[in-house]
């Protein structure tokens, strides 16, 4: 499937800022950059990163005053598979040594806190697969999507409870159920076609049968609408734009829009 992309973001610096900024997709073999372009509407000398394990691409530079930041791209992002039920769990002596730290708890995945829990609700359930599936369903029937609920100190501890959030806060209870479960599992930010809001959408992939897996807890967005920008142990290792000060979002907007049946030189037109 061919997405056009368009984000923007709108910052005020009080004073000269040094940021990271993470709104460009991901390289990856699941998705193909076919055009892009990134604006910044003042001069900014940008360092450039990309994260050799998950393809993330950030950038450094220093921003001050008003400025505005947009990413333009048109992102072929093939077929996405939905998790299969029959995927399977892999032991710890099996995993990549790259994936193990997505089995351990973190700031916003208090995974340990949740252990009990997890194996006494889903100790029935047995393949990887129909876990992952079990934990979605579960969220589904007993967690609202909530706007004002959370803040963005909000951890999956405390969405376990308040059993209310948004995506991010989705998105971190699955991960940290899933760690309980003894699943790898990690945090994606995303742009999603389909969303409504249209917004950065956070989301989280398991490791299932040697391979990553996007899984959305929200169920807002269809996976095959999924175009991947970052991937860590939780939020805040994805955030589109982290800053070294006090800064001010004035504003924001996100469109995904799908293009059906046209050759990439026709839609980057």
């Amino acid at each position: 499937m061919k997405l056009k992309i368009v984000a923007t973001l709108i910052y005020r610096f009080d004073q000269e800022t040094p940021v990271i900024v993470a709104i460009e997709p991901a390289r990856s073999a699941d998705q193909v950059i076919l055009s892009e372009q990134l604006l910044i509407d003042q001069p900014a000398e940008l360092i450039r990163d990309e994260d050799p394990a998950t393809g993330a691409r950030r950038f450094r530079t220093t921003l001050s005053g008003q400025v505005s930041i947009q990413y333009q791209g048109l992102i072929d992002n093939g077929t996405r598979p939905q998790v299969q039920a029959e995927a399977r769990q892999l032991a710890w002596a099996e995993l990549p040594a790259e994936v193990l730290p997505y089995l351990l708890p973190s700031r916003f995945c208090p995974s340990d806190n949740l252990m009990r829990f997890a194996q006494r609700e889903f100790s029935e359930v047995a393949g990887g697969g129909e876990k992952v599936l079990a934990v979605l369903d579960w969220m589904q029937e007993h967690v609202d999507y909530v706007h004002g609920v959370s803040t963005a100190q909000t951890t999956a501890e405390q969405t376990f409870i308040d059993r209310a959030g948004v995506c991010r806060d989705f998105a971190h209870l699955g991960i940290a159920l899933c760690r309980a479960l003894n699943l790898p599992a990690r945090a994606v930010s995303a742009y999603a076609a389909e969303l409504d809001p249209p917004d950065f959408h956070a989301i989280f992939e398991v490791f299932l049968d040697g391979r990553w897996w996007l899984v959305d807890p929200t169920r807002l967005a269809p996976i095959e609408g999924i175009v991947r920008i970052a991937a860590g142990r939780d939020a805040a290792d994805i955030a589109f734009l982290t800053s070294a000060s006090l800064c001010q979002c004035l504003n924001q907007w996100v469109e995904v829009s799908r293009i059906e049946g046209s050759e990439p030189a026709e839609a980057a037109a």
